[in-house]
């Protein structure tokens, strides 16, 4: 073959279930992650269909980050036959540790639950850390004599990435164009992965495109836009105030990584500081007490107002009355807690976790409130509540909602549309630019945003069709 191609594996139509196969002219063949498509449960019935590639045939897979929805099918690619490198960020591949064995529990049970076999398998999860490798953000990684990786910091989760592929130009062909890449002889596609919603409370501002060729971008929220900063820590602290004026239990279904550090921040910084009542708080998920571990020995990765706060001496994930419940035990025992108080726990979809468990026992309480504090994919139990409805079924049984429902969507770790629209205007030359591709979103949220690549900023831009080759000119 002559020329590079990209195939959209899956991760198109979707929020979830990020895929993507791109081989080179020489034949080399890569993937950009490899997740799990979610909705109602963990893994859909999707996550059983057969890859739509040659296993044995990819060269390397390079992860963008530890979110499921972004490495959960990974074992499944090792149990049928991957045997190449894995490559990340080592912030990704300590997260990615936390994530895979805990949905290896959750997928066991589901698969129990619907007469079937797991997806994977304990062993599976073990094969996938002995291919591990990491790559340090800004270092040129040599894949082989025609393919080289570079990475930089989405601002997303900790140690996410975007992956920068760099194919070397054949001899003959055209090294005569503007821009840095071709006079390098090189052709540059870079994978965004999930783009951060920078600036955020903890982490380091999303880098710039660049000078790039093809850029593959999410879409999550490519309709529609934010709080801003002070306004959500404002509506944050009304929700908070509120509900503990009421006397009742604050619920808040939030994703183990980042989002629930990110509250934990602005929590002890109400607290410290007396905005808010001191009540009772709780981190009721071993996952995410585990990842603040993570995240609390890497504030190297940290923006510098944080990690000026830290060096004041500011321990920023403890403060007083915040207690992290690691057992099953002392998950049960936050019920007997009387009065006002405050939960955080898993998963933030509400697709399964304890947090189940304290929406069942909370949502029939008009005094208490579920805040949602990120995107609800469709199906998901979360996505039940922000369309409002007045009763959902948890564990088979059916629960009114009597609780007050709020979202509060500024702290998404993902850009809005308009933070997305201004990403793509930071590439280096959008003549340069020869095509954006949105994935990674709900349909009409892909559309809008392509939509305005298109007519804003004159850059082509296309949703593309899950399973086709498109072809990138060198």
């Amino acid at each position: 073959m002559n020329t590079s191609t990209i195939k959209f594996c899956t991760g198109v139509g979707t929020v979830t279930g990020a895929n993507f196969l791109f081989q080179s002219p020489k034949g080399t063949k890569i993937l950009i992650d490899c997740g799990l498509v979610q909705g109602e449960k963990v893994a859909e019935a999707a996550n059983r269909e057969a890859f739509s590639y040659d296993i044995g045939s990819i060269n390397a897979l390079f992860i963008t980050h530890a979110h499921l929805d972004h490495v959960g099918r990974i074992p499944k690619l090792v149990k049928e036959g991957f045997r190449g490198p894995i490559f990340s960020t080592p912030q990704t591949k300590a997260l990615a540790e936390l994530v895979l064995n805990d949905a290896v529990n959750i997928l066991a049970a589901e698969a129990k639950q619907d007469g079937e076999e797991p997806l994977y398998f304990q062993s599976d999860v073990d094969a996938v850390f002995s291919l591990w490798k990491t790559i340090n953000y800004h270092e040129v990684f040599n894949l082989d004599d025609e393919i080289s990786i570079y990475l930089k910091d989405a601002g997303h989760i900790l140690g996410s990435s975007m992956v920068e592929v760099r194919v070397k130009k054949q001899e003959g062909e055209n090294k005569e164009q503007e821009g840095g890449s071709d006079e390098e002889g090189e052709m540059r596609i870079l994978f965004t992965g999930d783009l951060g919603n920078s600036p955020a409370p903890l982490l380091r501002d999303t880098e710039e495109v660049g000078d790039v060729d093809y850029l593959v971008m999410e879409s999550v929220y490519g309709d529609r836009n934010h709080e801003d900063r002070e306004g959500r820590i404002n509506k944050f602290k009304q929700i908070i105030d509120d509900t503990m004026a009421r006397g009742g239990t604050l619920v808040i279904p939030a994703f183990s990584i980042d989002r629930t550090q990110t509250l934990l921040f602005e929590l002890n910084n109400m607290v410290e500081t007396g905005k808010i009542k001191s009540v009772p708080i709780f981190v009721d998920s071993p996952m995410a007490i585990k990842a603040t571990e993570i995240y609390a020995s890497n504030t190297d990765l940290f923006n510098d107002r944080v990690k000026k706060q830290i060096q004041n001496g500011d321990k920023i994930f403890q403060f007083p009355r915040l207690e992290y419940t690691m057992s099953a035990d002392e998950s049960r025992n936050i019920e007997r807690v009387k009065g006002a108080k405050i939960i955080l726990a898993g998963s933030g979809m509400s697709i399964g976790g304890r947090v189940i468990g304290h929406e069942a026992r909370y949502l029939p309480d008009e005094k208490s409130t579920i805040l949602l504090v990120g995107y609800q994919t469709t199906g998901s139990l979360g996505r039940h509540l922000a369309d409002g409805a007045k009763k959902v079924h948890i564990h088979g049984e059916v629960v009114k909602v009597k609780a007050h429902i709020e979202t509060l969507y500024g702290y998404s770790a993902h850009k809005d549309g308009d933070h997305l629209l201004e990403f793509v205007s930071t590439a280096s030359s959008r003549e340069k630019l020869k095509q954006v591709y949105v994935v990674m979103g709900e349909p009409g949220a892909s559309m809008h945003l392509t939509q305005r690549i298109n007519d804003e900023l004159g850059v082509k831009a296309i949703v593309p069709v899950r399973g086709d080759d498109y072809e990138l000119e060198g």
